[in-house]
């Protein structure tokens, strides 16, 4: 199975390492990580440099694809090189995934459109202007298209998509062999339940949370 996992600056480094860890203890896989151009990306904040090692134009057939999300999204949204690969890859794929702001990149290519999907919870307003129906589920799987919500649930998908291809004992021990056993010290990863205050404080500054500025 051959995995492509899209890097681009400026992205959010757990939507694709989390996803990676657990999609590369996979049996048989092999796992590209595409861009336009080969090279160093730069992750959001930090500056952690992630290795493009294919061009978009040298791999059109894989298996999965795995979009990711961060404040380089918002330079993704127009049609150009990244938007003609994804439709291009888009017709052969098994399955089409995304975690956090990356289901815009999706949304934005026209793959999204009659479907049902989440993102970020601060982005789920922008779905509907691309024909999406947000949710704001964790984990959305509509036909081939799996999308997860923010940054963290990119883990979840990822051993979703694990159970869904390999079965639920194959996805039960990469869950183990990685204790992904989440036991956070506040309740506060959504915003159903984390402080009002907090909830409004994140609101009042999306732009710089999504865009990073």
């Amino acid at each position: 199975m051959r995995i492509a996992i899209l890097l681009f600056d400026d992205l959010t480094a757990l939507d694709a390492v989390g996803p990676y860890e657990i999609l590369s203890a996979l049996p048989g896989v092999v796992i590209r990580f595409v861009g336009e151009r080969r090279g160093l990306v730069r992750a959001h904040r930090g500056g952690l440099g992630l290795s493009v090692d294919t061009e978009l134009d040298e791999l059109t057939d894989p298996e999965v694809v795995l979009v990711p999300g961060g404040p380089g999204q918002s330079v993704l949204m127009d049609d150009g090189p990244v938007h003609e690969w994804l439709r291009t890859v888009d017709a052969t794929s098994t399955w089409m995934t995304s975690v956090c702001t990356g289901s815009l990149i999706l949304a934005a290519a026209g793959l999204l459109e009659g479907h049902r999907a989440t993102s970020h919870w601060l982005a789920l307003d922008q779905l509907p202007a691309h024909g999406v129906e947000p949710t704001g589920e964790r984990v959305v799987i509509d036909g081939k298209y799996v999308t997860a919500a923010g940054v963290s649930s990119g883990i979840d998908m990822a051993l979703t998509l694990a159970g869904r291809t390999f079965g639920d004992s194959v996805a039960q021990r990469i869950q183990l062999g990685t204790e992904y056993d989440p036991q956070p010290p506040y309740d506060a990863g959504s915003p159903d339940r984390a402080p009002a205050e907090i909830v409004k404080a994140l609101r009042d500054n999306s732009r710089f949370v999504l865009r990073g500025r």
